[in-house]
């Protein structure tokens, strides 16, 4: 079985990690492939045109995820409409300092604002598809129920997709694995600001919260079964 530690591809034995890799119990969590990243028109309100290209593979990944009867959870950062969880109170950090690096984001006070058109989903939401969409900063469990829903769900295994690497999908895999989670991350269908970040990113995961890999590996694994 082929993984990446700190960025550097490794195989490993699959028995030693069999716990990581039963589909039975694991769940896809999917971040944030929403058109508030995703748009292409320029009042897309907090642009992630690196991710934009991951919207088919996302998807194409999650069809066979279900095929094996592994559950997708798709969770996005919804905002009340009134600004009162943001902008209308103590503002998201990252308003203040991701201009810093990347200059002035012209319509980021509409990001992910309840009832506007940047919270619709521009990867497949399928009817028995699970949905957390009350993200408000960039954890996917803070300040939501995803833990409650994935215990509900007898769930102990977590696979990321999504973006931004260095962002919201550190931060989940991190509190995921402060959870007692064990969290695998895809490299090749997760993006970060920038390819040095992506990499500092995977490379953290992999010393500290559980196994890097390709989706098409960890699919190979899953339709052999899994190991004892």
């Amino acid at each position: 079985m082929r993984t990446f530690v700190y960025e550097r591809p490794r195989e490993l034995d699959a028995a030693a990690f069999a716990d990581y890799l039963d589909p039975r119990s694991t769940a896809v969590i999917s971040i944030d492939l929403h058109r508030g990243h995703l748009d292409e028109s320029p009042d897309c309100p907090c642009p992630a045109p690196r991710a934009r290209e991951l919207v088919a593979p996302v998807d194409a990944f999650h069809t066979q995820a279900r095929d094996i009867g592994v559950r997708i959870v798709h969770v996005r950062s919804v905002l009340r409409a009134d600004g009162s969880d943001d902008l209308g109170g103590i503002p998201s950090a990252w308003r203040r300092t991701f201009p810093l690096h990347v200059g002035e984001i012209p319509n980021h006070a509409e990001h992910a604002l309840e009832g506007s058109r940047w919270t619709e989903w521009l990867t497949q939401v399928e009817p028995g598809d699970l949905t957390v969409s009350n993200k408000r900063r960039l954890s996917a469990f803070y300040p939501t129920d995803l833990d409650f829903l994935l215990r509900n769900q007898r769930i102990d295994t977590l696979v990321f997709n999504g973006g931004f690497a260095d962002c919201c999908v550190l931060n989940s895999a991190f509190e995921a694995a402060n959870l007692n989670y064990r969290v695998i991350v895809l490299r090749d269908l997760v993006r970060g600001t920038d390819d040095h970040l992506e990499a500092a990113a995977f490379s953290m995961v992999s010393l500290h919260l559980g196994l890097v890999m390709e989706s098409a590996e960890l699919l190979a694994v899953w339709k052999q079964g899994n190991p004892t």
